[in-house]
Protein backbone atom coordinates (compact mmCIF):
# COMPACT_ATOMS: atom_id res chain seq x y z
CA UNK A 1 0.00 0.00 0.00
CA UNK A 2 1.34 3.38 -1.14
CA UNK A 3 0.69 6.17 1.49
CA UNK A 4 -0.48 9.43 1.32
CA UNK A 5 1.22 12.60 1.44
CA UNK A 6 0.36 16.09 3.19
CA UNK A 7 0.13 18.52 0.37
CA UNK A 8 -0.39 21.91 2.22
CA UNK A 9 -0.79 22.51 6.23
CA UNK A 10 -1.57 25.62 8.00
CA UNK A 11 -3.49 27.94 9.39
CA UNK A 12 -5.97 30.26 8.69
CA UNK A 13 -7.56 33.10 10.67
CA UNK A 14 -11.75 34.18 10.33
CA UNK A 15 -10.86 38.04 10.08
CA UNK A 16 -13.27 40.52 11.61
CA UNK A 17 -12.19 43.86 9.81
CA UNK A 18 -11.98 44.74 6.11
CA UNK A 19 -8.55 44.60 5.92
CA UNK A 20 -8.38 40.89 6.14
CA UNK A 21 -5.76 41.17 8.98
CA UNK A 22 -6.12 39.09 12.14
CA UNK A 23 -6.72 41.52 15.08
CA UNK A 24 -8.56 40.94 18.30
CA UNK A 25 -8.79 42.59 21.71
CA UNK A 26 -9.28 41.25 25.39
CA UNK A 27 -12.36 39.59 25.39
CA UNK A 28 -12.13 38.97 21.47
CA UNK A 29 -13.14 35.32 20.33
CA UNK A 30 -10.75 34.08 17.98
CA UNK A 31 -11.69 31.67 15.76
CA UNK A 32 -10.30 29.81 12.22
CA UNK A 33 -9.51 27.05 10.90
CA UNK A 34 -6.37 24.48 10.17
CA UNK A 35 -6.21 23.14 6.74
CA UNK A 36 -4.78 20.14 5.53
CA UNK A 37 -4.63 18.63 2.12
CA UNK A 38 -3.51 15.62 1.40
CA UNK A 39 -2.77 13.29 -2.04
CA UNK A 40 -4.13 9.84 -0.82
CA UNK A 41 -5.06 8.81 2.25
CA UNK A 42 -3.46 9.42 5.60
CA UNK A 43 -3.46 7.88 8.91
CA UNK A 44 -3.55 10.48 12.07
CA UNK A 45 -3.41 10.18 15.40
CA UNK A 46 -4.29 13.33 16.34
CA UNK A 47 -4.57 17.18 15.36
CA UNK A 48 -4.32 19.69 18.01
CA UNK A 49 -3.90 23.59 18.71
CA UNK A 50 -2.40 25.82 21.05
CA UNK A 51 -2.74 29.02 21.64
CA UNK A 52 -0.20 31.65 22.96
CA UNK A 53 0.52 34.62 24.16
CA UNK A 54 3.63 35.79 25.99
CA UNK A 55 5.94 38.95 26.62
CA UNK A 56 9.40 38.37 26.46
CA UNK A 57 12.48 40.70 27.52
CA UNK A 58 16.47 39.33 27.05
CA UNK A 59 19.86 40.83 26.24
CA UNK A 60 23.26 40.07 27.45
CA UNK A 61 25.85 41.90 29.04
CA UNK A 62 29.55 41.34 28.97
CA UNK A 63 31.16 40.99 32.95
CA UNK A 64 34.94 41.30 33.67
CA UNK A 65 35.52 38.23 36.65
CA UNK A 66 39.30 39.74 37.04
CA UNK A 67 42.20 40.77 34.91
CA UNK A 68 42.30 37.97 32.18
CA UNK A 69 38.86 36.90 32.73
CA UNK A 70 35.35 37.75 31.30
CA UNK A 71 31.56 36.18 30.88
CA UNK A 72 28.64 36.92 29.73
CA UNK A 73 25.15 37.65 32.01
CA UNK A 74 21.81 36.76 30.24
CA UNK A 75 18.56 38.83 31.59
CA UNK A 76 15.07 37.25 29.97
CA UNK A 77 11.81 37.46 32.09
CA UNK A 78 8.66 36.33 30.66
CA UNK A 79 4.95 37.03 30.99
CA UNK A 80 2.33 35.01 30.16
CA UNK A 81 -0.99 36.55 29.15
CA UNK A 82 -2.65 33.13 26.77
CA UNK A 83 -2.35 29.09 27.26
CA UNK A 84 -5.28 27.29 25.67
CA UNK A 85 -4.94 23.74 24.44
CA UNK A 86 -7.46 21.98 22.09
CA UNK A 87 -7.66 18.89 20.24
CA UNK A 88 -9.30 18.90 16.54
CA UNK A 89 -8.84 15.46 15.79
CA UNK A 90 -8.30 12.32 17.76
CA UNK A 91 -6.82 12.06 21.40
CA UNK A 92 -3.86 12.73 23.19
CA UNK A 93 -0.62 10.77 21.73
CA UNK A 94 0.06 7.77 22.88
CA UNK A 95 3.55 6.36 21.78
CA UNK A 96 2.50 2.78 23.39
CA UNK A 97 -0.49 2.04 20.98
CA UNK A 98 0.85 4.06 18.04
CA UNK A 99 -1.75 2.13 15.35
CA UNK A 100 -4.98 2.43 18.10
CA UNK A 101 -7.70 5.58 17.15
CA UNK A 102 -6.53 6.35 13.90
CA UNK A 103 -8.37 8.66 11.72
CA UNK A 104 -8.11 8.47 8.20
CA UNK A 105 -8.12 11.39 5.99
CA UNK A 106 -9.48 11.08 2.32
CA UNK A 107 -7.32 12.42 -1.12
CA UNK A 108 -8.70 16.33 -0.82
CA UNK A 109 -8.72 19.37 1.08
CA UNK A 110 -9.94 18.92 4.87
CA UNK A 111 -11.03 21.82 7.19
CA UNK A 112 -11.16 21.48 11.09
CA UNK A 113 -12.52 24.69 12.53
CA UNK A 114 -11.60 26.14 16.06
CA UNK A 115 -12.47 29.28 18.14
CA UNK A 116 -11.48 30.19 22.06
CA UNK A 117 -11.86 33.14 23.97
CA UNK A 118 -9.17 36.04 25.22
CA UNK A 119 -8.29 36.36 28.23
CA UNK A 120 -10.94 39.56 29.84
CA UNK A 121 -7.86 41.23 31.43
CA UNK A 122 -5.75 43.63 29.82
CA UNK A 123 -3.72 42.15 27.56
CA UNK A 124 -0.53 43.92 26.02
CA UNK A 125 -0.07 45.37 22.74
CA UNK A 126 1.32 42.88 19.79
CA UNK A 127 4.95 44.66 19.44
CA UNK A 128 8.51 44.00 18.48
CA UNK A 129 11.83 45.78 20.39
CA UNK A 130 15.33 45.27 19.94
CA UNK A 131 15.15 43.62 23.06
CA UNK A 132 12.04 41.88 23.75
CA UNK A 133 8.16 41.02 22.11
CA UNK A 134 4.73 40.65 22.98
CA UNK A 135 3.69 38.07 20.38
CA UNK A 136 0.36 35.75 19.85
CA UNK A 137 -0.10 32.94 18.18
CA UNK A 138 -1.62 29.53 16.97
CA UNK A 139 0.73 26.71 16.59
CA UNK A 140 -1.24 23.42 15.02
CA UNK A 141 0.56 20.00 15.12
CA UNK A 142 -0.36 16.68 13.02
CA UNK A 143 0.55 13.58 14.56
CA UNK A 144 0.97 10.63 12.61
CA UNK A 145 2.13 6.80 13.66
CA UNK A 146 5.61 6.08 12.83
CA UNK A 147 6.70 9.49 11.49
CA UNK A 148 7.54 12.90 12.71
CA UNK A 149 4.95 15.43 13.78
CA UNK A 150 4.14 18.04 11.14
CA UNK A 151 3.89 21.68 13.04
CA UNK A 152 2.68 25.06 11.69
CA UNK A 153 2.47 28.22 13.67
CA UNK A 154 0.95 31.23 12.28
CA UNK A 155 0.72 34.44 14.70
CA UNK A 156 -2.60 37.38 14.98
CA UNK A 157 -2.60 40.65 16.57
CA UNK A 158 -3.90 42.28 20.27
CA UNK A 159 -4.40 45.43 20.54
CA UNK A 160 -5.54 46.65 23.92
CA UNK A 161 -7.34 49.47 23.48
CA UNK A 162 -6.91 53.11 24.37
CA UNK A 163 -9.38 55.36 23.70
CA UNK A 164 -8.22 58.97 23.44
CA UNK A 165 -11.91 60.39 24.51
CA UNK A 166 -11.30 60.44 28.63
CA UNK A 167 -10.53 63.58 30.89
CA UNK A 168 -6.67 62.48 31.24
CA UNK A 169 -5.85 62.16 27.86
CA UNK A 170 -7.94 65.28 26.74
CA UNK A 171 -5.83 67.91 28.66
CA UNK A 172 -3.75 70.33 27.75
CA UNK A 173 -0.26 70.16 27.66
CA UNK A 174 2.34 73.01 28.63
CA UNK A 175 5.55 74.19 30.34
CA UNK A 176 8.01 76.98 30.12
CA UNK A 177 12.00 77.15 30.61
CA UNK A 178 14.87 79.61 30.38
CA UNK A 179 18.39 79.58 30.37
CA UNK A 180 21.21 81.98 30.63
CA UNK A 181 24.43 81.43 28.62
CA UNK A 182 27.72 82.78 30.25
CA UNK A 183 31.55 82.52 30.02
CA UNK A 184 33.97 83.21 32.73
CA UNK A 185 32.78 86.28 33.94
CA UNK A 186 31.13 87.14 30.65
CA UNK A 187 26.84 86.62 30.57
CA UNK A 188 24.39 86.96 27.70
CA UNK A 189 20.96 87.50 27.93
CA UNK A 190 18.64 84.72 28.56
CA UNK A 191 16.43 82.20 25.65
CA UNK A 192 13.22 81.65 26.97
CA UNK A 193 10.65 78.64 25.74
CA UNK A 194 7.15 78.06 26.25
CA UNK A 195 4.98 75.63 24.59
CA UNK A 196 1.54 74.12 24.48
CA UNK A 197 -0.15 71.14 22.70
CA UNK A 198 -3.86 70.66 22.93
CA UNK A 199 -4.09 67.24 24.63
CA UNK A 200 -2.21 64.59 25.52
CA UNK A 201 -3.49 61.55 24.07
CA UNK A 202 -3.05 60.91 20.06
CA UNK A 203 -3.55 58.74 17.30
CA UNK A 204 -1.38 57.61 14.48
CA UNK A 205 -1.97 59.62 11.18
CA UNK A 206 -2.97 62.47 13.15
CA UNK A 207 -1.24 66.06 13.07
CA UNK A 208 0.30 67.47 16.59
CA UNK A 209 -0.56 71.25 16.69
CA UNK A 210 2.10 72.93 18.79
CA UNK A 211 1.89 76.24 19.78
CA UNK A 212 5.32 77.98 21.28
CA UNK A 213 6.97 80.92 21.85
CA UNK A 214 10.51 81.69 21.47
CA UNK A 215 12.55 84.14 22.98
CA UNK A 216 16.25 84.64 22.05
CA UNK A 217 17.99 87.79 24.48
CA UNK A 218 21.44 85.81 23.61
CA UNK A 219 24.11 86.86 21.31
CA UNK A 220 23.91 83.77 18.98
CA UNK A 221 21.75 82.54 16.44
CA UNK A 222 19.23 79.93 17.51
CA UNK A 223 17.13 77.49 15.70
CA UNK A 224 14.12 76.17 17.23
CA UNK A 225 12.94 72.76 16.62
CA UNK A 226 10.45 69.56 17.89
CA UNK A 227 10.77 65.74 17.43
CA UNK A 228 8.61 62.78 18.75
CA UNK A 229 10.46 60.45 20.61
CA UNK A 230 9.47 56.74 21.19
CA UNK A 231 10.77 55.11 24.55
CA UNK A 232 11.23 51.50 25.19
CA UNK A 233 11.80 50.12 28.36
CA UNK A 234 12.95 46.54 29.20
CA UNK A 235 13.02 45.07 32.68
CA UNK A 236 14.19 41.89 33.63
CA UNK A 237 15.76 40.46 37.00
CA UNK A 238 16.03 44.22 38.67
CA UNK A 239 17.70 45.37 35.40
CA UNK A 240 16.62 47.91 33.33
CA UNK A 241 17.53 48.71 29.50
CA UNK A 242 16.16 51.61 27.44
CA UNK A 243 16.19 52.55 23.92
CA UNK A 244 15.02 56.10 22.66
CA UNK A 245 14.36 56.63 19.11
CA UNK A 246 13.68 59.45 16.73
CA UNK A 247 10.27 58.83 15.12
CA UNK A 248 9.31 62.06 13.94
CA UNK A 249 10.72 66.16 13.85
CA UNK A 250 10.24 69.29 12.33
CA UNK A 251 12.64 72.21 12.21
CA UNK A 252 11.90 75.98 12.29
CA UNK A 253 13.26 79.06 10.93
CA UNK A 254 16.44 80.40 12.57
CA UNK A 255 16.27 82.95 14.96
CA UNK A 256 18.85 86.07 15.02
CA UNK A 257 19.86 87.64 18.92
CA UNK A 258 17.25 89.85 20.30
CA UNK A 259 14.13 88.17 18.12
CA UNK A 260 11.31 86.56 19.08
CA UNK A 261 9.35 83.34 16.97
CA UNK A 262 5.74 82.38 17.34
CA UNK A 263 4.73 79.30 16.18
CA UNK A 264 0.52 79.19 15.93
CA UNK A 265 -0.47 75.43 15.68
CA UNK A 266 2.80 74.57 13.45
CA UNK A 267 1.70 70.92 12.59
CA UNK A 268 3.76 67.97 13.37
CA UNK A 269 2.39 64.28 11.82
CA UNK A 270 2.46 61.42 13.89
CA UNK A 271 4.12 58.19 11.61
CA UNK A 272 2.08 55.02 11.28
CA UNK A 273 3.43 53.25 15.03
CA UNK A 274 2.33 51.16 18.02
CA UNK A 275 0.67 52.25 20.60
CA UNK A 276 1.67 53.16 23.59
CA UNK A 277 2.45 49.71 26.32
CA UNK A 278 1.61 51.10 29.65
CA UNK A 279 0.75 47.75 31.56
CA UNK A 280 2.60 45.07 31.09
CA UNK A 281 5.35 44.86 33.73
CA UNK A 282 8.09 43.98 32.01
CA UNK A 283 7.87 46.22 28.58
CA UNK A 284 6.90 49.72 28.80
CA UNK A 285 6.63 51.98 25.17
CA UNK A 286 5.88 55.45 25.43
CA UNK A 287 5.99 58.53 23.99
CA UNK A 288 6.70 62.31 23.92
CA UNK A 289 6.93 65.36 22.47
CA UNK A 290 10.13 67.17 22.76
CA UNK A 291 10.31 71.16 21.84
CA UNK A 292 13.77 72.41 21.74
CA UNK A 293 16.32 75.10 21.26
CA UNK A 294 19.05 74.54 19.09
CA UNK A 295 21.70 76.34 20.74
CA UNK A 296 25.21 76.29 19.02
CA UNK A 297 28.33 75.88 21.24
CA UNK A 298 26.35 75.12 23.99
CA UNK A 299 23.24 72.32 25.48
CA UNK A 300 20.12 72.72 24.03
CA UNK A 301 17.15 74.16 26.03
CA UNK A 302 14.50 71.63 25.65
CA UNK A 303 10.85 70.80 26.70
CA UNK A 304 9.70 67.49 26.99
CA UNK A 305 5.63 67.16 26.68
CA UNK A 306 4.33 63.37 27.40
CA UNK A 307 2.08 61.74 24.67
CA UNK A 308 0.14 58.66 24.43
CA UNK A 309 -0.22 57.00 21.22
CA UNK A 310 -3.76 55.09 21.33
CA UNK A 311 -5.99 53.00 19.16
CA UNK A 312 -9.50 54.37 19.34
CA UNK A 313 -9.53 57.99 17.90
CA UNK A 314 -11.06 61.32 18.51
CA UNK A 315 -14.87 61.56 18.30
CA UNK A 316 -16.35 64.32 16.77
CA UNK A 317 -17.62 66.94 19.09
CA UNK A 318 -21.38 66.37 18.17
CA UNK A 319 -21.03 62.53 18.81
CA UNK A 320 -19.09 62.36 21.60
CA UNK A 321 -21.06 60.08 24.57
CA UNK A 322 -22.82 62.07 27.04
CA UNK A 323 -20.36 59.92 29.57
CA UNK A 324 -17.29 61.65 28.32
CA UNK A 325 -19.08 64.62 28.13
CA UNK A 326 -20.29 65.18 31.31
CA UNK A 327 -16.47 63.80 32.91
CA UNK A 328 -14.61 66.37 30.56
CA UNK A 329 -14.73 69.84 31.96
CA UNK A 330 -13.81 71.88 28.72
CA UNK A 331 -12.07 74.87 29.44
CA UNK A 332 -13.12 77.93 26.83
CA UNK A 333 -10.39 76.95 24.27
CA UNK A 334 -11.67 74.06 23.59
CA UNK A 335 -15.06 75.07 23.69
CA UNK A 336 -13.77 77.99 21.11
CA UNK A 337 -12.09 75.69 18.74
CA UNK A 338 -15.21 73.53 18.87
CA UNK A 339 -17.69 76.16 17.60
CA UNK A 340 -18.02 77.97 14.94
CA UNK A 341 -15.85 81.06 14.29
CA UNK A 342 -19.15 83.21 14.06
CA UNK A 343 -22.21 82.39 15.38
CA UNK A 344 -25.65 82.02 13.89
CA UNK A 345 -27.60 85.22 13.55
CA UNK A 346 -30.62 84.99 15.86
CA UNK A 347 -34.12 84.38 14.47
CA UNK A 348 -36.30 86.74 12.09
CA UNK A 349 -38.92 88.80 13.70
CA UNK A 350 -41.03 86.72 11.26
CA UNK A 351 -40.39 83.24 12.51
CA UNK A 352 -40.45 84.35 16.37
CA UNK A 353 -44.51 85.64 15.83
CA UNK A 354 -47.02 83.75 14.58
CA UNK A 355 -49.32 86.08 11.53
CA UNK A 356 -52.35 86.41 13.68
CA UNK A 357 -50.40 88.44 16.52
CA UNK A 358 -48.18 90.64 13.95
CA UNK A 359 -51.72 93.25 13.63
CA UNK A 360 -51.78 93.86 17.81
CA UNK A 361 -48.02 94.20 17.89
CA UNK A 362 -45.88 97.74 17.30
CA UNK A 363 -43.58 95.93 15.10
CA UNK A 364 -40.31 98.40 15.34
CA UNK A 365 -40.55 97.94 19.39
CA UNK A 366 -41.20 94.46 18.83
CA UNK A 367 -37.78 93.68 16.65
CA UNK A 368 -35.80 96.15 18.71
CA UNK A 369 -36.77 94.52 22.25
CA UNK A 370 -36.25 90.74 20.00
CA UNK A 371 -33.32 91.44 18.02
CA UNK A 372 -31.37 94.22 19.48
CA UNK A 373 -30.09 92.14 22.65
CA UNK A 374 -29.17 88.95 20.56
CA UNK A 375 -27.04 90.87 18.79
CA UNK A 376 -25.28 93.20 21.14
CA UNK A 377 -24.74 89.59 22.87
CA UNK A 378 -23.18 88.09 19.65
CA UNK A 379 -20.94 91.41 19.27
CA UNK A 380 -19.42 90.83 22.75
CA UNK A 381 -19.20 87.18 22.76
CA UNK A 382 -15.84 86.11 21.55
CA UNK A 383 -13.28 83.68 22.20
CA UNK A 384 -9.76 84.49 23.40
CA UNK A 385 -7.00 81.94 22.30
CA UNK A 386 -5.65 80.12 25.69
CA UNK A 387 -2.74 81.92 28.08
CA UNK A 388 0.41 79.47 27.80
CA UNK A 389 0.47 77.54 31.14
CA UNK A 390 3.89 78.08 33.29
CA UNK A 391 5.55 75.45 34.62
CA UNK A 392 8.31 75.43 37.03
CA UNK A 393 11.52 73.58 36.36
CA UNK A 394 11.95 71.36 39.71
CA UNK A 395 15.87 70.90 38.59
CA UNK A 396 16.81 74.25 36.78
CA UNK A 397 19.74 73.50 34.90
CA UNK A 398 22.72 75.79 36.74
CA UNK A 399 23.26 79.36 35.59
CA UNK A 400 26.83 78.80 34.48
CA UNK A 401 28.82 76.31 32.54
CA UNK A 402 32.61 75.64 33.15
CA UNK A 403 35.07 76.33 29.84
CA UNK A 404 35.57 71.94 29.49
CA UNK A 405 31.17 71.51 29.32
CA UNK A 406 30.41 74.96 27.19
CA UNK A 407 33.33 76.26 25.04
CA UNK A 408 32.29 80.15 24.14
CA UNK A 409 33.86 83.44 23.11
CA UNK A 410 33.02 86.77 24.98
CA UNK A 411 32.04 89.54 23.45
CA UNK A 412 34.11 92.18 23.64
CA UNK A 413 34.40 94.77 26.43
Amino acid sequence: MVLGKVKSFFVSYDCLNDSNVPVFASGDSVSGRVIIEVTGEIRVKSLNIHAKGLAKVRWTESRNAGSNTAYTQNYTEEVEYLNHRDILIGHERDDENPEEGLTILHTGRHEYPFSFELPQTALATSFEGKHGSVRYWVKAELHRPWLLPMKVKKEFTVFEHIDINTPLLLSPQAGTKDKTLCCWFCTSGPISLSAKIERRGYTPGESIQIFAEIENCSSRVVVPKAAIYQTQTFYAKGKVKEIKQLIANLRGDPLPSGKTDTWNGKMLKIPPVSPSILDCSIIRVEYSLMVYVDIPRAINLSLSLPLVIGTIPLHPFGSRTSSVSSQCSMATSWLGMALPERPEAPPSYSECISREQRPSLDLTAARDELEGPMFAYIQEFRFQPPPLYSVIDPNPEPACWSEERRPDTCPSR
